[in-house]
């Protein structure tokens, strides 16, 4: 596993290439985090260089009532990278969702929640990639008991790396993360 100093967004170049670079060895999916779209674009641009042959698996943020039923990802970026290959997920986080309506109004904290709070304390990323994982096996993009390589990072950009197989949301506990390809050695948001 290759370390990097600090988490953070300037490593999202480097971030795609191995992760990449793994997704193409291993012949599977690539699926990465990106609310805005900017890394996104940044993996269809990186394919076309590389005559990347995989499936590329974004998984963007669900509009929220702090948004007000807005969603980050323009949607004519969204239609252009799809036009592109590029396969979309939105939906609302695997680690906290519903869980975290009934923690914030009676001010305690859901199983999920603590699950994300323990997967964070290998980084922001980590807990990205696994969530991202869940959520687009649940949306069926990917196939079922199959290893893919997840990129995500701690906010702006990619910082992190792995192989894994998700399980279902129904089955999260059955999720494995079998290698960390690249990751933050200070996992704290800079």
């Amino acid at each position: 596993m290759k370390t990097i100093e600090k988490a953070g967004p300037e490593h999202t170049q480097e971030i795609l290439t191995l992760a990449m670079e793994k997704a193409e060895k291993y012949k599977t999916a690539f699926v990465l985090a990106s609310s805005s779209g900017r890394c996104a674009k940044m993996a269809a641009e990186l394919k076309v260089s590389t005559g990347f042959s995989q499936n590329i698996v974004v998984v963007t943020t669900a509009a929220t009532a702090a948004s007000h039923g807005i969603n980050r990802l323009d949607d004519a970026l969204r239609s252009a990278l799809q036009q592109q290959g590029l396969l979309f997920v939105t939906a609302a986080h695997a680690l906290s969702a519903a869980e975290r309506a009934f923690s914030s109004r009676h001010h305690g904290i859901s199983p999920l929640e603590i699950m994300a709070e323990t997967l964070r304390t290998f980084g922001q990323g980590t807990k990205v990639c696994f969530e991202c994982s869940v959520m687009a096996l649940d949306a069926g993009v990917i196939p079922y008991s199959v290893p893919i390589v997840a990129a995500a990072g701690s906010g702006g950009g990619l910082d992190t790396a792995m192989l894994i197989t998700p399980s279902y949301s129904s089955t999260i506990l059955d999720t494995q993360i079998h290698e960390f390809f690249i990751k933050p050695w200070d996992p704290r948001r800079p």
